[in-house]
């Protein structure tokens, strides 16, 4: 079949993203406006400060994508839009320009899942190096995938078959995601803004066996009773929940250790130093930081790594997986990255990750989910609803 071009919009929580994908594997085109400096000075993504950003980026984000992959309104085929899960008036803007997009051109309009996006994101990099001979021949199934973010932690066992791409959720964050407590940490010992990307560059100048901590173990009462049958996956399915994530915990244990050791004084000296910096570089961090902090940093992304690997190889084993995926914005850590592949390559898995560009929020990764169901023709009517806690099925 000749090529199809996808616009993909993205604006799911603080980056307002456009894309041109051709085919689902092509990325001509990858424009992405970040809100970071937006949101800096709150130490987070503020909702009602991210909808209105998006209002102004939009039209010209995606003006600027069609130029670069040298298409027009008119030469796409297809718009994609990122439906939910994610922050309710930033899903609208995006879905509200889609759907007008849509309406005025006659085009088809394809509502896709943010976490799904993710997912695809891997299959997009793949593509990209050329390490793809065909479609999907390099990759077995079932596919494990591990979608780690700022607002998102889960586990999926994904299947394919006939270009429809399902999904089971067998681990999910109980409390805070993964980036969320990066995030958080970070501005409780006032490194600033976003924190995961600070907390993986200051690491490694630390010792990351300084500080004792531990993540939660979960228990599941509710399971406790079930009869056990002999089959792996079967078994694996009675026990599924014992994979679900919690980093409550941690950030408390953190804040705990901060109260103890008596680092409030150092931490508000270094906040207001960095205020004052205005837009300050990773070497104004460093140059704040203690030996004490470095190892506190050190530690608590060593204990957080861990947890995301264990769990994730443990989910593998009890589900006889035969390809891993990372994604997601904690994906781009460099620690995490380098653990899944030392230990997952111990077990013989093959384990695969977005590039970094791709790990964040961004629309190339909604326009490569949505070329499946351009093929399979799943659009949507021009009343579908953003779904802020929309589930990946």
């Amino acid at each position: 079949m000749p090529d199809a071009y996808i616009l993909g919009i993205e604006s799911s929580c603080d980056e307002t993203g456009a894309a041109v994908v051709r085919s689902g594997q092509g990325v001509l085109s990858n424009i992405v406006a970040s809100q970071i400096a937006t949101h800096q000075p709150y130490g987070g993504v503020v909702p009602e400060l991210a909808s209105r950003e998006h209002l102004r980026a939009i039209v010209p984000v995606v003006r600027q994508a069609l130029a670069e992959a040298g298409q027009t309104y008119q030469s796409v085929d297809a718009i994609a839009v990122t439906q939910g899960p994610g922050l309710a008036g930033a899903l609208l803007v995006g879905i509200s320009y889609a759907k007008a997009l849509a309406f005025a051109l006659e085009k088809p309009l394809i509502a896709v899942n943010h976490l799904e996006g993710h997912i695809h994101a891997v299959l997009l990099h793949q593509r990209k190096m050329e390490q793809r001979q065909s479609e999907n021949a390099d990759l077995h199934f079932p596919v494990l995938a591990l979608v780690v973010s700022g607002g998102h932690t889960h586990l999926y066992l994904a299947q394919l078959q006939e270009n429809l791409w399902t999904y089971r959720n067998i681990g999910h964050t109980r409390d805070d995601a993964a980036g969320e407590a990066f995030d958080k940490v970070a501005k409780l010992l006032g490194l600033g803004y976003p924190g995961g990307p600070i907390i993986d560059r200051l690491a490694p100048h630390g010792d990351p066996h300084a500080v004792k901590f531990q993540t939660s173990q979960i228990k599941h009462p509710d399971r406790r009773d079930h009869k056990r049958g002999d089959h792996t996956q079967h078994r694996a399915e009675e026990d599924g929940l014992q994979f679900d994530f919690s980093y409550s915990g941690i950030k408390t244990a953190v804040l705990r250790y901060v109260e103890t050791e008596n680092l409030k004084p150092a931490i508000e000296a270094r906040r207001q130093a960095l205020a004052g910096i205005g837009t300050p570089t990773l070497e104004d961090v460093r140059g704040l930081s203690d030996r004490q902090l470095l190892n506190l940093v050190a530690s608590f992304q060593r204990s957080m790594v861990d947890d995301l690997v264990v769990k994730t190889l443990a989910a593998a084993r009890a589900y006889d997986v035969r390809t891993l995926f990372v994604s997601g914005g904690v994906a781009a850590n460099r620690e995490l990255r380098a653990t899944f592949e030392r230990e997952a390559g111990m077990e013989g898995l093959p384990v695969f990750f977005p590039s970094r560009a791709l790990s964040t929020d961004n629309a190339a990764m909604i326009a490569a989910a949505a070329f499946p169901k351009f093929l399979r023709r799943e659009f949507v009517a021009m009343d579908f609803c953003a779904d802020a806690g929309m589930a990946l099925r």
